[in-house]
Parts: structure tokens; sequence; C-alpha cells
């Protein structure tokens, strides 16, 4: 007969077996989250390169231990058009996935955001700029945009013009006359809004507004109503294929313009310099920066570090460095996979909410200057990271682009070199 010690025994060991199945189950039982993003369509090159930027940030955290010793898996749905994405929720939803991220794309983000909320999903938005559904989106505490807002970029446009680029061209900002292009829709709203509140706070005279369809537009009928207002400085807010025939049609008339500004999506994208060649030089574009235009020693020591190391992850992954949307993914997936994760009591959706709202990370700590510190929900702009980052790009050559501004992440000085008129 065993005696109570050995019964006792037995019994421990038991619980102890138990308790360490259950600690590896744990463990090993996957943080699924939902990825938004349109790897077909008009957005797809984008898309992918932000898609591919969260996978690698996803990678590089599972080799440091995922969310507490759980990998973090993504359930992936190709969303190609705006359309798509309540649809491409209500998968993921089904599939019992609370967390969702994406999206690049503007048109898509707010109706993906809306569906999300409206099933009690959370959605990180990785790199869109635009407006998402209503601040009741964000009200409802669910949503979590870690790019600037278009808001953010226009008026970061219009202080960059008339703070650092007016005093080079020898002109005071407020003899300067503006003209304000804009697609007509989600995107093109908050970005043009965002510099006409800037404008008008300056009282910096705006001569005319144009917005457009990009699926239905005349760009030389555009831009005969631009050259009939005689601007100084034209701000485009545009998608590529629209940005360029714009540009082209504006250099084909002639327009004397001094100075020319776009935005993501077109202004500040490799392929608008491809394409266009020697007419691109001299043109600016307020957005995020990619692997090589950001100077490394405006970053903390740790973003600098992980800057490296995700390049390096993301070339032997694609052959290439990491673009801006791809660092934007990678950006805002690693604040999703290792600072807020990490901090939540739980993976629902009110929890992870509660440790976004709670986490504090201050810019320059993520590898592409930005930090973590979100808007309350009661706020108008109750989604936006206080503490996003963004640069303003200079085509100072054929085929090359410069940061120049701000300072701490520039990689070459500001040059006021004339455009193509």
């Amino acid at each position: 007969m065993k005696s109570i010690y050995d019964r006792t025994s037995v019994v421990a060991l038991l619980l102890v077996t138990v308790l360490l199945a259950a600690s590896c189950g744990s463990g090993d039982d996957p943080v699924t989250i939902g990825a938004i993003y349109p790897l077909s369509g008009p957005q797809s090159v984008g898309g992918i390169e932000e898609f591919r930027g969260v996978k690698i940030a996803a990678e590089l955290a599972n080799r440091q231990g995922g969310v507490r010793g759980r990998p973090i898996r993504l359930d992936q749905v190709d969303v190609p058009v705006a359309e798509a994405a309540p649809g491409a929720v209500a998968q993921l939803a089904d599939r019992g996935v609370d967390l969702l991220l994406g999206s690049y794309g503007s048109t898509i983000s707010s109706p993906a955001a809306a569906a999300a909320v409206g099933r009690g999903r959370l959605f990180w938005e990785t790199g869109a700029v635009g407006k998402m559904a209503g601040a009741d989106a964000g009200r409802g505490g669910l949503v979590f945009r870690m790019a600037p807002t278009g808001g953010v970029l226009g008026r970061t446009a219009v202080s960059f013009v008339a703070e650092q680029l007016a005093p080079k061209l020898g002109r005071a900002p407020g003899s300067l006359r503006w003209a304000v292009v804009s697609v007509d829709d989600v995107y093109g709203e908050a970005v043009a809004e965002g510099a006409l509140v800037e404008l008008r706070r300056r009282g910096l005279p705006v001569v005319g507004e144009l917005a457009y369809d990009p699926n239905h537009y005349d760009p030389k009928a555009a831009v005969r109503r631009i050259a009939a207002l005689r601007p100084d400085v034209l701000f485009v807010v545009a998608y590529l294929e629209d940005g360029v025939a714009l540009r082209r049609e504006t250099v084909r008339q002639h327009v004397p313009l001094l100075a020319s500004i776009g935005t993501s999506s077109s202004y500040c994208m490799p392929q608008f310099g491809a394409e266009l060649g020697r007419d691109a030089v001299g043109l600016f574009a307020s957005d995020k920066p990619d692997t090589h235009g950001i100077n490394p020693k405006g970053l903390a020591e740790g973003a600098r570090v992980l800057l490296t190391e995700a390049d390096a992850a993301y070339k032997a992954a694609y052959g290439e460095s990491m673009t801006a949307p791809a660092l934007a993914g990678f950006a805002g997936g690693w604040a999703l996979f290792r600072h807020v994760l990490p901090a939540a009591k739980s993976t629902k959706p009110a929890d992870v909410a509660a440790a976004a709202r709670a986490v504090k990370v201050p810019r320059g700590a993520l590898p592409n200057g930005s930090g973590i510190d979100f808007a309350s929900p009661d706020r108008p702009d109750a989604s936006a990271n206080l503490a996003a980052s963004s640069v303003i790009w200079q085509w100072a050559g054929m085929n090359r682009r410069e940061v120049v501004w701000p300072p701490e992440f520039a990689t070459a000085p500001l040059n006021a070199l004339p455009i193509a008129r």
C-alpha cells in the first residue's frame, strides 16, 4: 500500500504535468490577426509593399517570442477595391478573428474600419491617411491609425513652403498665390482640407480649389483651369496615374509655377520620378519616409538597430529595401505586435484598445521616426497617432529623391531648384 506521502506526490506530479501542458498549449496557441490589403487591383503596388512590411514585423516579433510566448499568425484577405472591404471583414470575423490590420489605401480603410467596428472588432491602420468612416469609428474606441493623417500631411506641406521654401525663393509667404487640386474622395478630401485650414490660419492667399474624379477627368482641361488661376504654388493631392498626367500637362502648357508640392500616392513615389524624368525635378512631397529616406541619426538607438535588421530581412525576402509603404507597414505592425499586444490583459478587442491608449512611445523610437500616442476616444481626431512622423521629400535630380525636412531626418539640404514650366 502506498503511503499518504506517496499519494500526495503523485497528485502533485499530476498537477504540475497538467499545468505545464496548459502552459505549453497557451504558448503554442497563435495570436491570429486579420490583414486587409489590396494585393490586386489599382492600389496593389503599395498594398503589396505595406503587407510585406507587416509580414517582416510579424516574423521578427516571433523570433523575439511573439506575444508572451504565443506566435503571431496573419490571416490575409485580398481587398482589391473599397467595395470588397466589408466582405473581407465579414470573412475574418466569421473565422473568429478579433483583431484586424490594414490597409494602405484610404478608400479601403474607411469602409474596413466601419465594418470592423460594426462587428466589435479592433481595426489597426498601418498606412492610410484619408478620413475614416466618420470619426464615429474612432470615437467607438476600436480604431487606431499609426500613420500621420491626411490633415497633418496637408498642414505640414503648407508650413514647409511658408517657413522654409519661401525664404529660399526670395518671397514673403503672403505674396505667394496658392491653388489646391485634389482627388474627390476620402484621401483627397482629408489632405486638401488640412492644407486649406493651414492656409487660412496663416492668412495666405488661395486663388482656387479644384476637386476631380480620378477615374473620369480631362488633364488638359484641368490644367487650363489651373493656369487661369495664375498660382505661384500648386498643391496636388493625386494618385500616381493622374498625378503624372497632370504634371505632364502642366509642363506642356508652360504654367509658370514657382513651386509645386504633392503628397502620398503620387509625388513621393519612385514611379512618379521614373515616369516624369526631368519634369519631376524640383517638386516636393509631404509624406512618410522609406528606409533610405530617413536619417538614422534622428532615431533612437533601438530604432536604428531595428531599422537595419528589418531592412536586411526585407531584402533577403524580396530583393530590395523597404519602400515608404513597406516601412509604414513594418513600423505599424511592430507597434501592435511588440508594444501594444504584450501590454494588453488579453487579445480581446476592448483589452487591446485599452492597452493601445495606455502605451506611450516617444517620437523617433520606431524605425520610421514615429512613436505611439493615440488621441482619446472623445476627441475629434480620436483614432489618430499624435506621435506619427512625416517628412518633406524633394526631387533633387533625375530619379533622385531626398528628404530635406525636418532637419533630424533630412538626408540632404533644401535647395530651391527651378521646376520645369
